[in-house]
Order: structure tokens, then C-alpha cells, then sequence
């Protein structure tokens, strides 16, 4: 929903790319507005640099897309396709577990830790490719808040960090699971491997990042449902962490963690969802030559033996 603000206040919105790298916002909840002219030279930027200027000169182009959206009702949600709002960010960094889903976990134990995923992200109806790695034992879909840098971010306070971040976005961790390595290469940072979308929500329409629901699907089938509330290290926490090792730029997007009940196998062939609470939900196929794994893999209760030869698989 666009949220009426008072005079002065920011609006509160949801920005897209659709079709042939058009920008829109959402009107009304179902209506998608074309505000692509309000970007100079957009073809000759390219699609992540436009991101990225909107991102940096907000409070310029949030004045631009509120008079057009004043003047057109767009054309209906259904009707267009939507691609990944953030097509491919200087980082994209996810958090390491980072949420306190068993009973030993507390914060105080919980070390902050992160990998890189692959900056080549896949976006709504875009296609997850399962490899074939006998090495792995299952793969799994991890539903995740992200939250997108809006400004350049080193040494930041805690006390200060939300200030640096522009907004949230739905985010896929697709896990190759069972794997012993020095890095998370082949776990974690395989392309196609991320998803985000359906949209960036703009910070102010999430009044408190860390009470959302987070809810995902594997063909229909709910699977994780949990709160943001259960994060171990808060994304003030992991700003001021992360900020400490590495440049953090506008576009940039961090996954925070998951709750791991509800994970369930990932096989060629299916379809798998994500949303936050009546903010968009986002859908993704899944296809490529791995044979059906169907092992249970949960951390605290089930983790499955690796394949024969143990120690650094090779692949």
C-alpha cells in the first residue's frame, strides 16, 4: 500500500524494474507507475548504475516519482514482469546464520560472520540452476530479510546505521548443503544462487526492521515462517560490523540470516516463493541436471553424513 504522507514527510513506497529495464513504483497496492523518464540517459547508465542514482539522489527523484504518480494510475501489477530490483550490486553480502532458532544460540555466543553470494542475482519468475555436485547431499532455499545501503558506509557507529540503509527487499540464500571447504564458494556463491525481489520497499514503510514476518513456499507448500525478531546481531550490529573490513556503497544488499525450521529439500522443477507480510510476494523456478536429493538437513537436529572421502570434496 502507498502510504499519504503529511506535507514534508517522506512517502513511503515500492520500487521496481519491469519489462525492458523500465522503473515503476506501485500505486494503490496493484498498479504499476512508469517513472523511467525521470532518469536522464537511463539506457546509456545501465540498469544497476540507474538503481544506484535513485538510490543516492532519493530525496531528488521521491519528489520526481510522486508527481507522476500524481499524474498517471499505471497499467495493472499482472500485466508487467518484474525483474530483479537490484540486477547486479557491487556487493551482496549474507550473514551467516545470524538468527537464534535453537536453544544453545544466544547473541552473546552467536559471532557475527558473513560470505559474499555471486552480484549476479536473479529476479521474479528468473530461474534458480541446480549443478550437479555429488559432493552435496541436498540443496536448500533460505527465505531471508535484506536490507540495501542508500549511502557510502565505512566505520559506521551503531548508534548511526540505520541512517545508511535505504530500504528492504525479499532475498533467496540458495545453500548447497553437506560440503566441507575452506570457503563458501561452492556453498553459497554459485550464480544464480540469489534471488531478490519482487521490489525494494523503501525504509520508512517498515517501521521496525527487526518485527517482520518472513514467510516462504516450495510448489505452494508454506515453509519457513518466522519473525525478524529471532535475529541474533541487529542490522545496526551488522553495519557497524561489516563497516569495520569493507567499503559498503549505495546498492549494496546484505541478507541477514534465516530461521532454519521449515527448510525443506531443493529439486529441479519446482517452484519456490517469498514474501514479507502482505508486502509482495516474489516467485522463482528452479531447474538444472542434479539428480533429486531429498535428504533432511536441519542445523541442532539432522545434520547428514557427507559422501565417502570426507575433508575438502572435490568438485
Amino acid at each position: 500500500m502507498i502510504c499519504r504522507n503529511s506535507p514534508g514527510e517522506e512517502t513511503q513506497l515500492k520500487i521496481l524494474r519491469f519489462n525492458d529495464d523500465r522503473i515503476g513504483v506501485i500505486k494503490d497496492g496493484n498498479m504499476v507507475v512508469d517513472v523511467s523518464d525521470s532518469v536522464s540517459a537511463r539506457k546509456a547508465k545501465g540498469p544497476q548504475r540507474v538503481m544506484e542514482e535513485i538510490i543516492e539522489g532519493w530525496r531528488k527523484y521521491r519528489r520526481r516519482f510522486e508527481k507522476i504518480m500524481a499524474e498517471q494510475s499505471g497499467v495493472p501489477l499482472d500485466s508487467v514482469q518484474l525483474r530483479c530490483p537490484l540486477p547486479r550490486p557491487s556487493k551482496c553480502i549474507a550473514a551467516f546464520s545470524n538468527y537464534i532458532d535453537r536453544p544453545e544460540r544466544t547473541a552473546d555466543n552467536f559471532p557475527n560472520e558473513y560470505f559474499y553470494k555471486s552480484p549476479d542475482l536473479v529476479g521474479p519468475d528468473g530461474t534458480v540452476e541446480l549443478r550437479d555436485i555429488p559432493a552435496s547431499v541436498v540443496y536448500q532455499p533460505e527465505a531471508e530479510f535484506a536490507f540495501i545501503i542508500g549511502k557510502p558506509a565505512k566505520d559506521v557507529p551503531e548508534n548511526k546505521a540505520l541512517d545508511y540503509v535505504f530500504g528492504y527487499a525479499p532475498f533467496f540464500d540458495i545453500s548447497t548443503r553437506g560440503m566441507v571447504r575452506r570457503t563458501q564458494f561452492v556453498p553459497k556463491g554459485q550464480d544464480s544462487h540469489g534471488c531478490c525481489g519482487p521490489w525494494i520497499i523503501t525504509k520508512d514503510e517498515i517501521s521496525d526492521p527487526h518485527n517482520v514476518i518472513v514467510k516462504s513456499w516450495t510448489n505452494g507448500e508454506p515453509r519457513q515462517n518466522y519473525n525478524t525478531g529471532a535475529m541474533a546481531h541487529k542490522i545496526p550490529n551488522q553495519i557497524a560490523w561489516l563497516t569495520r573490513f569493507v567499503r559498503l556503497n549505495p546498492g549494496d544488499i546484505i541478507a541477514t540470516g534465516t530461521f532454519h525450521e521449515g527448510l525443506k529439500p531443493l529439486n529441479s522443477g519446482d517452484t519456490i516463493e517469498i514474501e514479507f507480510a502482505n508486502m509482495g510476494r516474489a516467485k522463482f523456478a528452479v531447474k538444472g541436471n542434479s539428480p533429486r536429493k531429498e535428504v533432511e538437513w536441519l542445523p541442532g537436529k539432522n545434520q547428514p553424513t557427507p559422501p565417502p572421502g570426507g575433508g575438502m570434496h572435490v568438485v
